[in-house]
């Protein structure tokens, strides 16, 4: 029998509705992260993010896999696991009588869901001490969300995107170094502050290495892995 697959995925949306995008991650049965995808939604809703996110990674897995899928949306997780019964019987209207919203991913769901043994896990978003895996899906949902490009380890990026929290601590400890050669010099110092200076204005709102988010319009710099506040991107330049 093989082992458990665990997942995390995540939506995200710069506005409900905004600029909106989907990702998963997949790990080994010890929890350590394998890969990764991430796309973007156009315009859309929160809610159809996390939808999506789902139904994507449950598409990434063997049709009889078991998985564990860990996410912060109690929507999409109640969505598929307790109000979908109910809605089925209803003709998909809710009890107020409405037609269900996002009807098409919700049976679709439903669909990869009876191929699969699944079981859901609710993870708190946005904790500093929360679900590893979760924060990694959060961060790619914000990333694709923002710059509207697909990514993930099957189209060559290999390295897991690094959620913002815990980005901040090695951002930090490359400022240190760059104050420092082996001959004394500041020059490492001034390459920092050249990197913050080239600047673009943000199309959309976003979230910093830092944490912090940043709104749209306002001056943004790549650190070579994101975008976000110049002053950290400049502290993070090797």
């Amino acid at each position: 029998m093989s082992e458990r697959i665990i997942a995390a995925c995540d939506g995200a949306a710069k506005g409900n509705p905004g600029p909106a995008a989907w990702a998963w991650v997949i790990a080994d049965a010890t929890g350590t992260p394998q890969r990764w995808e991430a796309g973007p939604l156009g315009r859309a809703t929160n809610n159809v993010g996390e939808l999506t996110a789902l139904q994507k990674v449950l598409e990434a897995v063997a049709v009889g896999s078991a998985m564990e899928v860990r996410m912060d949306s109690q929507y999409a997780m109640k969505a598929v696991t307790q109000w979908l019964p109910a809605w089925k019987r209803n003709g998909f209207k809710t009890a107020a009588g409405k037609p269900v919203a996002n009807r098409e991913l919700v049976e679709e769901i439903d669909r990869l869901l009876s191929e699969r043994d699944v079981t859901f896990v609710y993870v708190p978003a946005h904790r500093e001490d929360g679900d590893h895996l979760n924060a990694i899906a959060d961060q790619a949902a914000s990333d694709a969300a923002v710059s509207q490009q697909a990514a993930g380890t099957a189209l060559g990026d290999a390295e897991m995107p690094v959620p913002a929290p815990a980005r901040a601590t090695p951002a930090r400890t490359a400022s240190s170094r760059t104050t420092t050669s082996r001959a004394g010099s500041a020059a490492p110092k001034k390459k920092a502050t050249a990197t913050a200076t080239r600047t673009i204005k943000a199309k959309y709102p976003g979230r910093c290495a830092c944490g912090q988010p940043y709104a749209a319009g306002e001056s943004i710099a790549n650190n070579g892995k994101s975008w976000g506040h110049p002053a950290c991107a400049g502290a993070a330049t090797p």
